[in-house]
């Protein structure tokens, strides 16, 4: 007959977590916390797990004789840019489903995403969204990264991609403050909100815009007073509300605003540097945050 093997005492391998002395009730204990540690980390999602510091992305930007004439709109006039009404938002999502088939985006990636948050204590609740897209910086960080000169600025200063150039390299994804840039997994170029300028240049306005229901998305000329986006943001700030930028100490001047609690009870979903919109944000644990988590 084979004898076992004896241990090798020396083999840290085969030691088990001390207990004191046996005692059953400690190495319940012992489980009990590393049942629970699993847990917590099976359920974290990546907007929880991530870091709250800054990210620091300057030194991925190309030199600036390299990107300075692509960061210039043409002289047409015009300064497109956007309000979000975050108050009138029902989370719909009608304006995803728009921009997917206005621009064939594929499943599992998104050029524009609604997030929310339930918040409140029963019976008292009520659920928030904040729809996101590219914010068209006026500094854009993407363009001054794009190692290819693909990403520039369009009309009306709307940040474009020209795809004779794009060679897929993803450095605008990794410093884009607003997680707003994928990489399509066939052509392997960046993909990310252009204004719908095909729709603007027939005098339509952006698809996304134009389904909204509840008209809480306005898009337009912010030179014209009498533009859709102006005569909302005008009108918004004689009731005194108070227009918000999202991630403002980027210093990328964006060129959304937003009204409503929106922005501040859902800013920590949105995603950041290197990141993309995902199907993780409609992952069931974020139906609800406990306080403090």
């Amino acid at each position: 007959m084979t004898q076992p093997e004896t241990p090798d005492p020396n083999d840290a391998s085969n030691e088990l977590p001390k207990t004191d002395g046996g005692n059953e009730s400690t190495r319940r204990e012992f489980m009990a916390g590393a049942a629970a540690s699993m847990t917590a980390a099976g359920a974290m999602t990546p907007n929880a797990a991530r870091n709250a510091n800054d990210v620091d992305v300057s030194h991925l930007f190309q030199p600036e004789d390299y990107w300075s004439d692509r960061m210039k709109a043409p002289e047409d006039g015009k300064k497109f840019g956007w309000f979000i009404d975050t108050r009138r938002c029902i989370g719909c999502h009608g304006c995803e489903v728009a921009c997917k088939a206005e621009n064939d985006v594929p499943l599992g990636s998104y050029i524009r995403q609604t997030f929310y948050k339930d918040v409140g204590e029963y019976p008292k609740v009520a659920r928030m969204f904040l729809p996101m897209a590219c914010q068209h910086c006026e500094d854009a960080p993407c363009i001054k990264a794009c190692p290819c000169g693909a990403l520039h600025k369009g009309g009306g200063g709307s940040v474009v991609i020209d795809y004779e150039k794009c060679c897929g390299h993803a450095t605008c994804v990794d410093v884009c403050p607003y997680g707003a840039i994928y990489i399509d997994p066939v052509a392997n170029q960046a993909v990310k909100c252009h204004n719908c300028y095909h729709r603007i240049d027939e005098g339509m306005d952006p698809a996304c815009a134009t389904t909204c229901p509840s008209d809480a998305i306005y898009f337009g000329d912010l030179n014209d007073p009498n533009s859709k986006v102006s005569v909302a943001m005008t009108a918004a700030k004689e009731q005194s509300l108070p227009l918000v930028q999202l991630r403002s100490e980027k210093e990328t001047k964006p060129r959304m605003w937003f009204a409503g609690d929106g922005p501040t009870e859902l800013e920590p979903r949105v995603p950041r540097e290197g990141e993309s919109y995902n199907n993780d944000s409609y992952n069931i644990y974020n139906w609800k945050e406990k306080p403090n988590e």
